[in-house]
């Protein structure tokens, strides 16, 4: 029977069955964001919108760094995808008028790409990687001495002929970002001296992100239009550039250009995206889980079967938000939908057998 439900489910929503790599809602990096962000992105702290607490702290280190004309300590920034680390390292590097290089965990692959980097950087610099956890141990084991002593250790030749060269290096700032700040080394975190978290955004604050970046892409926008895309955002700023864009469009057929509150209702709905931000995958994922399951618990990759997603993706892709909104549980037993799941749902939680009560989780 549980058969049957499964390929019923998957012949039903054969034609929606998501490439998540094209979400719209999805928060991590496309290359065609690109279009939209370098624009918009804030060049210094007094642009930057929202993230009160990290911007004072670091507006602090930043004039104590310049005030003593020592570079600032490694910063570590850490959180959900989408919500300003690359922007903030741009930033800094401009408060502290340095040179910025940017790269990336995976595309370091040898000590060498890491040596080269390095010793190519001029005093002061600024040195940002994103996805830092992603570095491999032997290039971990190189950037220790170089951010702690500002030197690099380099053994050339093997046996007899092995030599060790110690090359010092210009002092720089390394800005490390991650999304998984606990895959991070205990030796490479150690070694961060600013170490901030960046969390989710308000509505009111995507509101004022929508707000300048209408403004600077000359769209014509209202506050409740703003507020109306900020809403549906997930609390996240590239998503809310992203359904910018796209709403600009439904705008300038529907309403003259002007996005209004009726034009972004209408656009957003039409994209499937309702007023929490849940698009068609994960209200497809919540339905599988009460319709199929009677609301869980059930196993990971019984439910990946029941939509024809891959386990992974289920598990990094759908369920932080869903997880962050109070949808949907983890138990030992499995995944379980709660009582708001339901209520988003306009469904009626179970009843259970032994006492008649409905049941939550």
């Amino acid at each position: 029977m549980a058969e049957q439900d499964n390929r019923r489910l998957k012949d039903n929503t054969e034609q929606g069955e998501s490439d998540f790599e094209n979400r719209v809602v999805a928060p991590e990096y496309k290359p065609e964001d690109d279009e939209v962000e370098n624009p918009l992105r804030p060049r210094v702290l007094s642009e930057y919108i929202g993230q009160e607490k990290v911007k004072q702290n670091l507006s602090v280190f930043i004039e104590a760094a310049k005030q003593r004309k020592e570079t600032l300590d490694h910063v570590l920034l850490y959180g959900p995808p989408g919500l300003g680390k690359t922007t903030l390292a741009g930033i800094i590097a401009n408060e502290l008028g340095v040179n910025l290089r940017i790269t990336s965990g995976p595309a370091i692959e040898k000590p060498g790409d890491l040596a080269a980097i390095l010793t190519n950087l001029s005093p002061g610099d600024v040195l940002f990687i994103d996805e830092v956890h992603r570095l491999s141990r032997s290039v971990e084991e190189i950037l220790y001495p170089a951010m702690e002593d500002f030197a690099l250790d380099i053994i050339t030749g093997k046996g007899q002929m092995a030599a060790s060269y110690h090359l010092p290096l210009p002092r720089f700032t390394l800005v490390g970002a991650t999304t998984r700040a606990g895959q991070l080394s205990a030796p490479l975190r150690d070694r961060f001296g600013v170490v901030l978290r960046l969390e989710l955004y308000t509505p009111e604050e995507l509101a004022r992100i929508v707000t300048r970046s209408a403004k600077i892409l000359k769209i014509p926008i209202e506050a409740d239009g703003a507020l109306e895309i900020a809403s549906r955002s997930r609390g996240t700023p590239r998503i809310a550039n992203r359904l910018l864009k796209r709403v600009r469009d439904f705008a300038q057929v529907v309403s003259g250009g002007s996005i209004t509150q009726e034009s972004a209702k209408l656009a957003l709905d039409r994209l499937e995206i309702d007023r929490l931000g849940l698009d068609a995958n994960d209200r497809r994922l919540l339905t599988a889980l009460i319709k199929y399951y009677n609301g869980g618990p059930v196993g990971l990759e019984t439910l990946a079967a029941a939509i024809g997603e891959e386990a992974v993706t289920i598990e990094d892709v759908y369920e932080p938000y869903l997880m962050q909104i109070g949808f949907l549980s983890r138990t030992p037993r499995g995944r379980c939908a709660t009582h708001a799941a339901y209520e988003h749902l306009g469904l009626t939680p179970p009843v259970s057998a032994e006492d008649g009560q409905q049941k939550f989780y």
